[in-house]
């Protein structure tokens, strides 16, 4: 799916591409690959480097063409499943007159800065512009998805104190990894904007209010991912400790419980023995070694709950 994007005090969608019009491409099919290759003259190494989903950030030329890759958040669709969220690479094409962005994925983020450009009225100056406005707005969803996370780590924590399953645990390990990716991806996006000041530093089309702007709101994400992965690493370990602790607390107490038992056991055993035990002419014997038994089992017990091993 493609449209084309013209920048009127905000980006508003033509019928047709004409220069110097954004041409947003998002989930390609064949007509669109056709329409990129053929028409437009994309080359075709761009696009195979795009699909990569390991892609990391980075700007590459040929010929008059250059290739910027960004990382970009994503909201799974069955979090359940999957990770709650990732990030994907997406790929701005440009030459001097063609501006092409081209995303294997659907995402949320898209949409909302193309609205956001014509609720504001913003007027993207050149290419440039385009680009680090893109990666701006990019920091503002990994800061927006981070307060989910954080909200889905307070929730999972709640649980957890509850009662520990292991579904809590795997879901709170699926937001460490899902950290893991922001935190890459920020960085990657922070150490592109340093790329993109030195390649257009000769240019009119460099904003330095702009891409500080940007940088600052990089950094802000980058840290409160950080703070994130800290507090959720902590979570892991504590909860980890909490969990050994109960192993070894019912271990203590069943091993209690078997010396308590072992104890009537063992004398019944003894006097069960086809010998001569010296009681055989009272009476009252067989009364007399179970309350020596359960004696003896009572005074372990109380033992055992004097050291708290019950």
């Amino acid at each position: 799916m493609r449209n084309y994007l013209f920048c009127e005090a905000g980006f508003v969608e033509k019928p047709q591409w004409q220069p110097n019009c954004w041409v947003n491409v998002v989930c390609p099919d064949q007509n669109d690959f056709d329409f990129l290759t053929n028409e437009l003259k994309v080359p075709q190494s761009f696009l195979n480097d795009i699909a990569d989903i390991e892609e990391r950030p980075r700007t590459e030329t040929e010929g008059d063409w250059l290739l910027t890759l960004l990382r970009i958040p994503v909201a799974a669709t069955n979090p359940e499943k999957d990770l709650p969220f990732t990030t994907v690479p997406i790929g701005i094409i440009t030459n001097n007159e063609i501006i092409i962005s081209v995303c294997y994925h659907q995402s949320d983020m898209l949409p909302d800065f193309i609205e956001h450009t014509r609720r504001k009225q913003i007027n993207v100056r050149n290419k440039l512009d385009l680009i680090l406005r893109l990666i701006y707005s990019s920091a503002v969803w990994f800061l927006k998805y981070l307060k989910q996370i954080n909200t889905d780590i307070t929730a999972a924590e709640k649980e957890l104190e509850r009662s520990i399953k292991n579904e809590d645990l795997l879901r709170l390990m699926r937001l460490q990894k899902a950290l893991v990716y922001f935190n890459t991806s920020i960085r990657g996006n922070e150490v592109m904007v340093g790329k993109l000041r030195t390649i257009f530093q000769d240019t009119n089309f460099l904003d330095i209010e702009l891409a500080d702007d940007v940088v600052i709101e990089l950094k802000q994400a980058y840290n409160t991912v950080n703070i994130y992965s800290d507090i959720l690493t902590g979570t892991m370990d504590a909860f980890a400790s909490i969990i050994s602790n109960n192993v070894n607390t019912i271990m203590k107490r069943m091993t209690s419980f078997s010396i308590v038992l072992m104890i009537p056991t063992l004398i019944a055993s003894f006097y069960g023995m086809n010998v001569d035990v010296h009681l055989d002419h009272i009476p009252s014997a067989f009364a007399i070694i179970v309350v020596v038994s359960f004696s003896l089992s009572a005074l372990a017990f109380w033992v055992f709950r004097r050291i708290k091993w019950f």
